[in-house]
């Protein structure tokens, strides 16, 4: 194999490791595997990470601190009214399908099945997703309504997308107190 001489960041070999998660699982994450994929021997892995293990905490910080900083882009108002934040959110969420992210998305989800510290990452980026419900105006919030520990429970009681958005409506909540 070539060692190229160009220089391969720790970037991208976090995106390779992306890459690679995506299309085989957390299995298929190699040192070996992501050298060659980059076209550069093994040794350059180890100037950059630790270990495999190094590796893979990067790529779950990486992720998480990605889909919470987009998360929380595009939930903030930004001057918008609460109808255009909402319209904006259900358009986004409808309108268009990332293969390769929900590839990655998935893929991680299942690692976190196994994972500690892969089910931590999950959690703070569901956290962040359930942090900003949608909540439609002057809806009276019961005192004690837990909503985003239980996605099923959720489910039932208000609208929620598949991304984990929910919609809290007022209608919604006085069925909950009848």
């Amino acid at each position: 194999m070539s060692d190229v001489r160009a220089e391969v960041t720790s970037e991208s070999w976090i995106a390779a490791g992306f890459n690679e998660l995506a299309r085989t699982g957390v299995e298929g994450v190699r040192v070996e595997v992501l050298a060659k994929n980059l076209g550069v021997t093994k040794g350059r892995f180890y100037r950059r990470c630790r270990d495999r293990a190094a590796l893979l905490e990067a790529m779950l910080q990486s992720w998480s601190s990605g889909r919470i900083a987009a998360i929380e882009k595009h939930a903030s108002l930004d001057g918008a009214t609460a109808r255009e934040r909402l319209r904006a959110l259900i358009e986004l969420y409808s309108g268009r399908m990332n293969t390769e992210g929900m590839s990655i998305e998935l893929a991680i989800r299942q690692w976190a099945r196994s994972d500690d510290p892969a089910a931590n990452a999950v959690a703070s980026v569901d956290a962040a997703r359930l942090k900003n419900v949608v909540i439609d105006s002057h809806v009276r919030i019961p005192e004690g309504l837990v909503v985003g520990e239980d996605p099923l429970l959720d489910a039932k009681r208000f609208r929620r997308t598949e991304k984990g958005i929910c919609l809290i409506t007022q209608p919604m909540i006085d069925r909950l107190e009848a």
